[in-house]
């Protein structure tokens, strides 16, 4: 069986401006936004460290310097915590914190869009395949949806996107896929296809945000016009790369919220307090109270 370099490292592109989320990401960066206890961000990060991740990479922008706080070590807290023996919360802040040299934060100056933002990791990734996580999109499965993608990889190499099904008649408003031949865990995909127009789709399986890729994307982004919008587009760069390199595609089956607009953020909320045996059992009844009574406005 083939040895493929193995996926190390990860890319989080951080740097945009939450403008689906206003005016509460006016001040506070998106990915700081919570979901129950926990920074949109941290649950991204948990998917990757779990899927055996050792080198984090944040693409930050302008005013983002508290994600970049959130994964360092708060002296003043860890000496308060300490002294009134507060055990749980010590264990759920060394819990939430990558080992010492395992991030990277670098600078996207200009909102160019996604591929310009994978494109500003480079030096940090180098020649490496890499994993890359959108981190508005947040999963929820008992197997993490970037593990699932690192084991396809093990068996296929190449590059890999992760898909998951939507209804026929929603696959105008998402990129998805031509899909192939089925191999273990997985497809051969054949090709994109962006927002196709009302009944044209080659496949109900859209593009939700996980990714994996060889490190010659970057010379493509480097050499890249911009496409819609005037932005550096990174499916163009797949699809260029496809030519050349196999990709293949991953079918998660467990739950993705879009944690940029308002009715995903409160559903992962929602969803994440009810995955807790605890807090469901409590939540519950009133939940169910307040979706019968509450009449919109």
């Amino acid at each position: 069986m083939t040895e493929f370099k193995r996926v190390r490292k990860a890319v989080f592109p951080v740097a945009g401006l939450g403008t689906r989320f206003l005016p509460a990401t006016k001040a506070v960066p998106k990915e700081m936004l919570t979901v129950v206890d926990q920074p949109v961000i941290q649950h991204v990060f948990d998917e990757a460290r779990a899927a055996g991740i050792e080198h984090f990479v944040f693409v930050t922008g302008r005013n983002k310097a508290v994600i970049e706080d959130h994964f360092d070590l708060q002296v003043e807290l860890q000496h308060t915590l300490v002294e009134r023996g507060k055990t749980e919360a010590l264990k759920a802040l060394a819990d939430a914190m990558p080992e010492a040299g395992r991030t990277s934060f670098t600078r996207q100056q200009e909102p160019l869009g996604l591929g310009h933002a994978v494109w500003c990791a480079r030096d940090i990734i180098g020649d490496e395949p890499f994993a890359l996580l959108l981190p508005d999109m947040v999963m929820q499965a008992e197997t993490g949806c970037m593990s699932a993608m690192v084991e396809l990889y093990g068996r296929t190499g190449g590059n890999i996107i992760s898909t998951e099904e939507v209804p026929w008649e929603e696959t105008h408003k998402y990129g998805v896929v031509v899909k192939g031949a089925d191999v273990e865990g997985g497809f051969r995909l054949e090709g994109m296809v962006e927002k196709p127009p009302r009944g044209t789709a080659p496949s109900n399986l859209y593009i939700n945000g996980r990714y994996i890729l060889q490190p010659e994307i970057f010379d493509i982004l480097s050499k890249q016009t911009p496409g819609a919008g005037g932005e550096i587009q990174l499916t163009d760069a797949m699809l260029t790369l496809a030519g050349t390199q196999p990709f293949y595609g991953y079918t998660f089956t467990g739950r993705t919220f879009d944690c940029g607009s308002r009715e995903g953020f409160i559903k992962a909320n929602v969803a994440y307090a009810m995955w807790d045996r605890e807090m469901a059992e409590n939540l519950r009844p009133e939940l169910e109270a307040l979706l019968r009574d509450i009449k919109p406005i």
